[in-house]
């Protein structure tokens, strides 16, 4: 095709692409079903990856949980089973228009969850559980990427080794569970990998360079392998980047902005993000920001001078706003030394 030709062509599509964005803004997008495929959630002892698995069991899929808490891991499996039974209940009872829509894709009495202790900051671990999986349940159609862990200190008093377990958890196990499972996504032409960052992966902040390092690189990893899914025409296989704002799961527990910003920019209630990343997951969304207002961030993180963007981080108190949440994790960990008499 004459190179001039196809630019015209490229222009449309791109021009057709926004149209189709925009459209799915005013028109909410039919979610999907997922119910009987098989969902693996990492982390799912507490915080997101809980409510992650709750809302997945809500929609019959059966679960794969996996954490290094194995107490925590059960706690979320016996709150899974038990909206398994209500749903089961639900269908049991005669109702007027039984056996129409989406409750019959699948009987209530296969639903299952299955949990498995796994630190996936350690390669073979994951290598080891992946193929448990596989043999105990099947094959995944949907891996949610979502285990998270901060260190909590400054750059010059964070120990090597939890650096280094940051990146591992944070970044290193993304590489390790896709390679895990998606080979079989792409001889099925069949899947969803979703990346649970942050928007510390788009921008950054004083601090925690090591935490943002890892979400910078677990996006990176996310977009790279999204392009090769696409060069590869697998478009069977979808992947969605969710990037949300800071959480009120404890894992930042004393980060402030500023007093007079805060009010218009608090935490996020946990279920929110949740919901809104589901929803994503569900319409096959490439990337979702929570609040929407980290799209703007972003985009002007990426078009300002960089003395405008430290200008505007002063504003917002966004420049030292971890360092209350680090200087918290200090206290408490001198605390438990203390006890221990060390």
């Amino acid at each position: 095709m004459n190179i001039l030709l196809e630019f015209f062509v490229v222009t449309f599509r791109v021009l057709w692409a926004f149209v189709l964005a925009a459209a799915k803004w005013l028109v909410r997008p039919k979610e999907k079903s997922v119910a009987g495929q098989v969902c693996l959630i990492t982390g799912a002892g507490s915080g997101l990856g809980r409510l992650f698995a709750l809302e997945f069991a809500r929609r019959r899929a059966l679960l794969v949980l996996w954490d290094i808490n194995t107490q925590s891991n059960e706690e979320t499996a016996g709150m899974v089973r038990h909206i398994y039974r209500e749903m089961a209940e639900e269908a049991a009872a005669p109702s007027p228009g039984a056996g129409d829509g989406e409750k019959d894709v699948l009987p209530h009495c296969n639903l299952q969850v299955y949990t498995y202790t796994c630190d996936v900051g350690k390669r073979e671990n994951v290598y080891l559980t992946a193929e448990r999986v596989r043999k105990e349940v099947g094959e995944v159609s949907v891996l949610v990427n979502n285990a998270g862990v901060v260190s909590g200190h400054h750059l010059l008093e964070c120990p090597d080794e939890l650096i280094e377990r940051t990146m591992m958890v944070n970044c290193h196990a993304h590489f390790w569970t896709t390679k895990a499972f998606l080979p079989k996504m792409l001889e099925m032409n069949h899947g969803h990998i979703v990346t649970v960052a942050s928007s510390l992966g788009l921008f950054s902040t004083a601090g925690v360079e090591d935490y943002c390092a890892s979400k910078f690189g677990a996006v990176g990893f996310h977009e790279s392998l999204s392009h090769e899914l696409k060069a590869a025409e697998k478009d069977g296989i979808k992947t969605t980047l969710v990037c949300p704002y800071l959480v009120d799961t404890g894992m930042f527990r004393g980060c402030r902005i500023r007093k007079e910003i805060e009010p218009f920019l608090p935490p996020l209630k946990p279920e929110y993000c949740v919901k809104q990343a589901m929803r994503a997951i569900l319409t096959d969304q490439p990337m979702i920001c929570t609040p929407r207002l980290m799209y703007m961030v972003t985009f002007m993180k990426s078009i300002l001078p960089f003395e405008a963007v430290v200008c505007m981080y002063r504003f917002l108190g966004a420049d030292k706003c971890m360092y209350p949440f680090i200087a918290q994790r200090k206290q408490a960990t001198n605390n438990n030394e203390a006890k221990n008499g060390i």
